[in-house]
């Protein structure tokens, strides 16, 4: 079943799935596991989510180097290669496959494997993006946790309304490329028709992105952003605001 839990809770609790897995299962494995790590960031962005994920697996008993190996692959944002890097990741044999960094990873990797057991974090409700039949019985074999971000995309844009109530048009990034883009920005778009603002959504596919959207609101003088769901926004939509002028809408 899909919940959201704290980051430590979680990686302790992947690490308790691969101390348990069957010793029916671990016999085909090679004799020090492998884990097999997909995201769809870049290794650079989530050092402290990788630090704290091997902190996890060291509280369970496990340490990468001595009876452990975990095998990284990291798109970079290039979510087209989150396939042939999830196919690479099955040739390691790895015991379990850890699909961080959103809904893409998840989907390469269930598309990848229906026989390795895929631990994923996603960040829209699993049932109804398809990466599980159903929350009380995922079935197949992927399992995870999710944090719903893009369900929370309008409750997001109700909170910065009230903030800033004088801010008649709110701008939204969102990454064209992650699958839930549609959803969030339908969500985005009721909670601004209901309080009686404007949107005004702005694509960014990558970090090149990020400057001349930032340049747009200030022309417009948008003065109020709704950061959508997506692994990119995490470390470089905040290194981008500290390098741009303050704006001013009044």
């Amino acid at each position: 079943m899909a919940v959201t839990i704290g980051r430590r809770e979680l990686l302790v609790a992947l690490g308790g799935a691969a101390a348990a897995w069957p010793l029916a299962a671990r016999g085909q494995q090679p004799a020090v596991p492998v884990i097999g790590f997909l995201h769809g960031g870049s290794a650079e962005a989530n050092q402290g989510f990788t630090s704290t994920f091997r902190q996890g697996l060291k509280q369970t008993g496990f340490s990468q180097g001595q009876n452990l190996a975990i095998e990284f692959r990291w798109a970079d944002g290039h979510y087209d290669r989150l396939p042939g890097l999830a196919s690479d990741l099955i040739g390691r044999q790895p015991t379990v496959i850890v699909a961080a960094g959103g809904d893409n990873s998840a989907r390469a990797a269930i598309a990848a494997t229906t026989k390795i057991p895929i631990v994923f974090v996603a960040g829209s409700d699993p049932s109804k993006s398809g990466l599980v039949r159903s929350l009380n019985k995922p079935g197949g074999n992927a399992t995870g946790v999710s944090i719903f971000s893009t369900e929370v995309v309008g409750k997001q844009l109700d909170l910065l309304h009230e903030l800033m109530p004088e801010a008649t048009v709110i701008g939204m990034f969102v990454n064209p490329n992650n699958p839930n883009a549609d959803t969030q920005i339908r969500g985005a778009q009721e909670a601004a028709l209901a309080r009686g603002v404007g949107l005004d959504v702005v694509n960014v596919g990558d970090d090149r992105d990020l400057d001349p959207a930032f340049a747009r609101l200030l022309e417009r003088r948008i003065g109020a952003v709704v950061v959508g769901a997506d692994p990119i926004f995490l470390p470089s939509a905040i290194n981008s605001l500290g390098s741009q002028p303050a704006m001013d809408c009044r």
